[in-house]
C-alpha cells in the first residue's frame, strides 16, 4: 500500500513547527506544490446532493461532493474534479485522465458501477418480480466476476502511469437497504437483501483490484451505516420518479457524512 502524500506532508509540516525558520519554509513550499485529482462516476461527481455546477453539463459535478468538500477543507494547490455522472470505465479513460502528471498527489474515484449494470438492476427490481430482480442481480454479479476485473485494471494502470507517484483512494459503494427496517412498501425483503449482497460482492472486487496495483480502497459502508434506506434517517435517496437520476445516491448529508470521512481517512 502507498503511503498517503498528503499524510506525508502534513506530518512534515508539524515537524517543521518546531524547526528552523529555513526547514519550515521547505515544507510549506512542499505543502503548496500538492496536487488532487478527483475521477469517476456520479458518486464522485454528487449526484443526489443537488447544487450542480452548470458548467458540469450532464456530468451533474457539485461544491457538495466529497472532492469539492475535502478541497475547500484542505486547500490543495490544484484541484482538478472531472468525475462524472454515468461515466464507465471505458469514460474515464477517454474523458477524465489529463490532468494527471508526474506532479500529481493524490487521486480520488468511484468507478464499475455503471459497468456492471447498477442502474438496470435498479429499475429491473423496482419494476418486476422478485425472481425477475433476483436473476438481474445475479447477472451483474457474474459480470463483476468475469469482465470488471480486466476493465478496472486498464483504468487504474492508466492513472499509475501518468501518476506514478500519487496516492489513489479508490471508493466503494454503498449498501443501500437497512434490512427490517421502517419501509412497509416497495421492494421486498428479499430483493432488499439481494441488492444489498451485490453491493458487497461489487466492493470486494473492486478491493481486491485496487490492492493489486498498491491502491487504497475506502469502504463507506461504515460511515453510512444507520443511515441507509428504511433506516428512518436516510442519507441516500430511494426510487424518485420525479427525478429518476439522483434515485440511490446520496443525499448532501451522504456526501459530507459518508464519503467525505471515508475519503479523508484514507488520504
Amino acid at each position: 500500500m502507498r503511503l498517503s502524500r498528503f499524510a506525508a506532508l502534513s506530518s512534515s509540516l508539524l515537524l517543521a513547527a518546531g524547526a528552523a525558520l529555513f526547514g519550515a519554509g521547505q515544507a510549506a513550499a512542499a505543502q503548496a506544490d500538492f496536487g488532487y485529482v478527483a475521477l469517476g462516476d456520479s458518486y464522485s461527481s454528487g449526484v443526489g446532493a443537488g447544487n450542480y455546477d452548470s458548467g458540469s453539463g450532464n456530468c451533474k459535478r457539485t461544491t457538495r461532493a466529497y472532492p469539492a468538500l475535502w478541497a475547500a477543507a484542505h486547500s490543495p494547490q490544484t484541484f482538478s474534479f472531472t468525475a462524472c455522472s454515468g461515466a464507465r470505465t471505458g469514460d474515464v479513460l477517454a474523458n477524465q485522465l489529463a490532468p494527471l502528471n508526474s506532479g500529481t498527489d493524490l487521486v480520488s474515484i468511484t468507478i464499475g458501477g455503471n459497468d456492471a449494470g447498477f442502474s438496470d438492476v435498479m429499475t429491473t427490481c423496482v419494476l418486476q418480480s422478485e425472481s425477475t430482480c433476483v436473476n438481474r442481480v445475479n447477472q451483474a454479479k457474474a459480470y463483476v466476476d468475469s469482465t470488471l476485473p480486466g476493465q478496472l485494471d486498464q483504468v487504474y494502470n492508466a492513472i499509475d502511469s501518468r501518476s506514478p507517484g500519487a496516492h489513489v483512494v479508490v471508493l466503494g459503494y454503498p449498501r443501500f437497504y437497512k434490512l427490517n427496517g421502517t419501509c412497509t412498501t416497495g421492494l421486498t425483503e428479499g430483493e432488499r437483501a439481494a441488492i444489498n449482497g451485490a453491493a458487497d460482492h461489487l466492493n470486494a472486487a473492486i478491493a481486491k483490484r485496487a490492492a493489486n496495483h498498491g491502491f487504497t480502497f475506502a469502504s463507506v459502508a461504515g460511515a453510512l451505516t444507520g443511515h441507509e434506506i428504511c433506516s428512518g434517517n436516510a442519507w441516500l435517496h430511494s426510487v424518485n420518479w420525479l427525478n429518476i437520476g439522483e434515485s440511490y445516491h446520496p443525499t448532501a448529508a451522504g456526501q459530507s457524512g459518508g464519503y467525505l470521512p471515508a475519503f479523508t481517512n484514507a488520504a
